[in-house]
């Protein structure tokens, strides 16, 4: 209990400020105690479950992930004639990209929509693997010799505003595959795309910040299917569609690094892009212990309204970093 209290309210928030009766709790985030992790007797085995779950930081959770997307090329401007030197470029339509998806409104939509697109992605699947084995038999019991990858395509769901934005994001890809109206098909490489899925977690190194602990890379990605929105007056839910996506094939960010398959559970790639503590960290470490308090709670306020970004320090917001891929 402070010896003295005084509060006010400004700006919409309630600013507190007291003087303690001593100073045991002017640094609680820096208490080593309270940065111990309950542990077991190591040679039980319930003991050792504990040490694994607490050397990993906890288990990976389901709503704790990201998953990023570029639109395709598309059909390029066409060229209309050349010089020695230069080289013109038109974005007239003509017959045989009519119909397509071009260039210039596939980096427009990109820009305008990507983000949007990406952050209201409700769920979606990591890819799976499998592979294809033929029996063989020579003497004793058959061996199942493996000749082939298959990769099953994966769906993803995503919420969509009433201007329906989302879907069109996937509506405009498709149609850098598909004419809708001369009904004929694009190259290969105008429509198809990376895409990353990321598993995101939180370090105690790190203040509890989100950052990335596993990625998977697919290649020649594509939307092979859109689907159908459903409606109805038995309910008032957000309206969500699906998504199916075709590739080719996915790699591990992490074990398909060339030589570093001891960085799978490393930090050495997990560096938030925003300092703990955003704009006003350094700020609150100079202040008074009753000032700093008082301002602590201010933030918090703040963090509780608008949990991401640099300027409260909330949680770090893509891009995320992760290694490169070295193939």
């Amino acid at each position: 209990m402070a010896i003295l209290r005084g509060g006010k309210r400004i700006g919409g928030f309630d600013v507190r400020i007291g003087i303690p009766r001593d100073r045991s709790l002017d640094n609680v985030q820096g208490d080593v105690r309270l940065k111990q992790r309950a542990g077991g007797n190591p040679d039980s085995t319930m003991g050792r479950i504990q040490a694994y779950v607490n050397e990993a930081e906890g288990f990976a959770r389901k709503a704790r992930y990201y998953i990023e997307f570029n639109l395709p090329n598309g059909v390029g401007e066409n060229l209309f004639g050349t010089s020695d030197n230069d080289t013109v470029f038109s974005n007239e339509v003509t017959d045989e990209t009519r119909g397509f998806a071009l260039s210039k409104d596939l980096r427009a939509t990109q820009i305008a929509n990507a983000k949007r697109v990406q952050a209201f992605c409700s769920a979606v699947d990591m890819p799976s693997r499998e592979i294809v084995t033929k029996e063989v038999k020579h003497n004793g019991p058959v061996r199942k010799i493996a000749y082939d990858a298959q990769f099953a395509d994966i769906t993803a769901t995503f919420y969509t505003d009433k201007f329906l934005r989302e879907r069109s994001y996937f509506e405009l890809w498709q149609k850098a595959a598909y004419s809708t109206t001369s009904f004929n098909f694009n190259y290969y490489n105008d429509y198809v795309t990376p895409v990353n899925i990321l598993q995101l977690g939180n370090y105690a190194s790190q203040n509890e910040r989100d950052d990335v602990t596993y990625a998977v890379k697919l290649f020649d990605c594509f939307p092979k299917t859109i689907g159908a929105v459903s409606y109805s007056h038995d309910t008032n839910q957000v309206q969500t569609f699906t998504v199916t996506f075709s590739f080719r094939h996915w790699v591990n960010y992490f074990i398909d690094e060339a030589d570093n398959v001891s960085l799978l559970g490393q930090k050495e790639f997990n560096v938030p892009t925003v300092k703990y503590g955003g704009l006003f960290g350094g700020l609150f470490s100079k202040l008074p212990p009753e000032l700093r308090r008082a301002g602590r709670d201010v933030l918090n306020d703040i963090r509780r309204r608008v949990p991401i970004g640099p300027i409260s320090g909330g949680r770090v917001f893509p891009p995320f970093r992760i290694p490169p891929l070295n193939i």
